[in-house]
This record gives C-alpha cells, structure tokens and sequence, in this order.
C-alpha cells in the first residue's frame, strides 16, 4: 500500500481536490442566491486566505521566479473571473439545466490542450477512462434532463447572454487547469498557490474599489461562503500538489472532476437527506471506473 501511494501521490491529490470541491458543493447550496457574484468571490477570497499557513513556509525567496509567479497570478485571475461568470449566469435567469452540465465538462478543454499543446501520452486504456468520466460528470450534474429530457436542455440552450457567461467559464476553467500544469514547471507548490491566492486578494480589491460588492449579507452567509472558500483553495492547491508529482493534466483534472461529483452527490444524501437517483448511482460507478481507469500506467520492460 505504501508503495502504490509512493507511486501514485498524484493520484492521492487529485481525489484530495475531488474531496475538497465536492463539500465546496455542499456548502454552495446553502449560501443565498440573493448574493451577487463580486460579494460571492469577495468570501470566497477570506476562506482562501486561511489555506496560507499551509504553503507559506515552503515559500523560499530564492526560489521565486518572476515568469512563474506573473503567470501565476494572470492565469489565476482566468479562474476567478470564471467563478464569477458562473454565479453571474445563474444571477442573469440561467438554466441549470444547462449551466451546471456545461461548466462541468471544463476537462474537455484541459485535455484538447493536453494531448494537442503538452503532448501528454495515454495509453488506450486511460483514452477508455476519459469517455467513461465525461458520461459520468453529466449524470452527476444534478440535471437528468440532459439525458431523459433533452428537449428541455437545447430549448434553454437558445442563444441569451447568460449562456456566454456559462461558455466562458466553461472555458477558463479548462485553461487554468492546465495552466496550473506550466505553472508547476516554474514555481514550488508554494509559489504556485500563493500567486493564485494573491489573483484572488487583487480581484477582490478591484471589485471592492468600484464598488462592486454588496457586503448586505448574514454573518452566517458570510462564514458559509468564506468555509467554502477554503474549500475551494484547498481544491485548487491540491492540483498544483498533483502536478508537482508528475501527475498529467489530462488524467488530473478528468478523475478529480468525476469525483468531485461524486463527493458531491454522496454528502448530499447522507446530510440533506436527498435520494440516490438512477443517473446518480450510474454516474458514480461511471466516475470510480474511470478514474481507475485513468490512474492505470502500463510497465515499461527493458
């Protein structure tokens, strides 16, 4: 056992950020629709701040390097202007039936640049992991109509404004997924994260300036949005983590977005009382196949 954790700690990471993201999905549910995006990225940015302790002390000066950490910061800013796109979809009259499957599939995108920009190899049998978790991250998205009711997502599919939203964070998600990948060849885990953390605080300042946060929200929306922020943080350094291991963005952001859903779809029935429905239960067996699946590497002989 100890070998295979050695072997595979990217592995070991990408179901930590799986972890993480999928109580980050928990807590989401309770926090206010009410809240706007700029408010909702404002206490996400406090939770954030907490994961700090956790890298600070691996944040040697003379290992900095201005390349990583500009990149660092700018394609973190990708990320945060992508959450933000996400809630302001919702704000905007959204269909989940459409927003939650969309933005979920932000893997396609990380893996396209993958194989095609980082030439990442797969062996045919991680090719069959990847077509078991995509089927799987739409069946624990929560929206069913996708499949047993298709008529319902490609009418709400029809071109409106809230949809570009849902597109672009669709894709600036899977950019920064692999972003993090090149980021990781320049900077510590440390680094990596503290430049993502530093996007947020700037972010957050900007919004702050022009006046953009409504800060009319309950002391308990507030710590709600700030655990889970956390949370999210927590998320995001785990992939660094992974990818300082060797892990391969195509299999890191496919298994721990399953995963997620899966976290996700678990905790929800155990602590909101919500029933297992048929696409949940084949989502998760779908999602622990592919993952596998994925984390399977063929032996090298001599």
């Amino acid at each position: 056992m100890g070998v295979f954790l050695k072997e595979k700690r990217w592995l070991v990471y990408a179901i930590l950020a799986a972890a993480s993201w999928g109580i980050w999905g928990i807590l989401t549910k309770f926090i206010s629709g009410d809240i706007n995006p700029f408010a909702t990225h404002f206490m996400f940015t406090v939770g954030a701040l907490f994961t700090l302790p956790l890298v600070l002390r691996n944040c040697k000066i003379k290992e900095a390097n201005v390349k990583g950490i500009s990149l660092g910061i700018g394609a973190s800013i990708l990320a945060v202007i992508g959450n933000v796109s996400i809630y302001q979809s919702f704000n905007m009259g959204g269909q989940a039936a459409v927003i939650i499957p969309l933005t979920n599939l932000y893997p396609l995108i990380t893996i396209v640049i993958a194989l095609l920009i980082f030439k990442e190899k797969l062996n045919w049998i991680n090719g069959l992991g990847i077509f078991i978790v995509i089927p799987a991250i739409l069946l624990l998205s929560g929206q069913s109509s996708f499949f047993d009711g298709s008529d319902v997502f490609y009418k709400n599919i029809e071109f409106q404004v809230w949809l570009i939203f849902a597109i672009l964070t669709l894709f600036l998600f899977g950019i920064f997924s692999a972003l993090q990948k090149v980021i990781s060849n320049y900077l510590s885990t440390g680094w990596a994260y503290l430049s993502f953390v530093v996007s947020s605080v700037l972010v957050s300042v900007c919004f702050f300036a022009f006046g953009l946060i409504d800060f009319n929200f309950s002391e308990k929306t507030f710590w709600l949005g700030s655990s889970a922020g956390f949370l999210d943080g927590l998320g995001v350094l785990s992939i660094y983590w992974a990818y300082q291991v060797k892990g391969k963005a195509s299999k890191v952001s496919s298994i721990a977005a399953a995963l997620q859903q899966v976290f996700t779809v678990i905790l929800a029935i155990v602590f909101l009382d919500e029933m297992l429905s048929l696409d949940a239960s084949i989502g998760i067996f779908l999602a622990i196949l592919g993952a596998y699946l994925l984390s399977f590497e063929t032996t090298k002989t001599s």
